[in-house]
């Protein structure tokens, strides 16, 4: 445990500096906010601006808490602005607070029969297609004065920003995760090769997977997790598909697999939505991945929170009886 001076100085002010009004809790708060604002963005041009203040003002703040804490917070000598070591210290203490004070006013407002309340769930993209529409659909029948703000984005992304309590929940995929996330199983995906009713290849149910290796195939780009497992699966059973066109948008591939000859790998689910595709069964090694929910341990979960959870089994489960 660091016991240096230092860090004695910020844990002592940080737990036992007095709060007598209205007023000082405001002056603290935005003390935490100026510091974390030029912590990120190493520049106090760039701080201030993000935060609309004049950047005097924003220094004076920084120097008041310096004081206060009496240790410097940044190392101003290089070009960049660097947290001192005492300001390390600090910043993972003034991040929590601010999360731990975001959480109250969550469970405060958070009402249990939930005639009100508010919900961020962010997803990975191929969950939109069959997934999300169903699960919305029932969560917002039963609890209509929810809001839900949901937000597509890449796995690692995800996590990070679960981190920096950006969201409350998050549907991605199993895998190794932050030792500060939670991650609890939802659905089980299949992943087939998807093609058009014109494909020479629509009339069969399954194929082997070497007959990938004649296929020319358009694939979602690297920075899909689902690009990453299918390389990997590819490369154990020694498979190279012929892979002509990448796209970052699950649409422009499914788009692209409508009007052209090109196949993809999808979940087999998606090909189910549109009347114009198929899916076919890739045997005898099939290609699956756990979608899970994810959370950052040890997070407050409100009762809206709770309740999407429950939703989102309940329609998986629903989808894995129809698959």
């Amino acid at each position: 445990m660091n016991n240096t001076p230092a860090f004695n100085k910020v844990k002592d002010w940080y737990i036992m500096i007095p709060i007598r009004n209205t007023y000082s809790r405001a002056m603290i708060l935005r003390h935490i906010n100026y510091f974390l604002a030029v912590a990120k963005h190493q520049n106090f041009t760039k701080a201030a601006a993000s935060l609309y203040v004049s950047q005097p003002a924003l220094s004076q703040q920084i120097k008041q808490l310096e004081e206060t804490l009496g240790a410097p917070l940044f190392d101003r000598s290089g070009r960049s602005v660097k947290l001192t070591d005492a300001g390390e210290v600090y910043a993972r203490y003034a991040q929590k607070a601010l999360q731990d004070l975001a959480e109250g006013k969550r469970a405060i407002h958070d009402v249990k029969n939930l005639s009100r309340g508010a919900l961020r769930v962010a997803i990975t993209p191929t969950f939109t297609t069959y997934l999300i529409g169903p699960l919305i659909k029932a969560f917002h029948q039963q609890h209509p004065n929810i809001s839900l703000s949901m937000e597509e984005m890449s796995q690692e992304r995800m996590e990070k920003r679960l981190l920096d309590d950006e969201f409350d929940l998050g549907i991605a995929f199993e895998g190794s995760h932050s030792a500060d996330i939670e991650a609890h199983n939802l659905l089980e995906e299949t992943l087939a090769l998807v093609v058009n009713k014109q494909h020479e290849l629509a009339q069969q149910s399954s194929i082997d997977l070497h007959t990938l290796n004649a296929q020319s195939l358009v694939l979602l780009s690297n920075e899909f997790a689902t690009r990453e497992q299918i390389e990997r699966h590819c490369r154990q059973h020694n498979v190279q598909p012929n892979v002509l066109m990448e796209a970052n948008s699950l649409s422009a591939v499914i788009e692209i697999v409508r009007y052209t000859q090109l196949a993809t790998l999808l979940p087999s689910n998606i090909a189910s939505k549109h009347e114009e595709l198929t899916a076919i069964t890739l045997a005898p090694s099939l290609l699956k991945r756990t979608a899970v929910i994810l959370q950052r341990h040890g997070s407050y979960q409100s009762a809206a929170a709770t309740a999407f959870i429950n939703q989102a089994h309940h329609t998986a489960a629903l989808i894995n009886t129809r698959s």
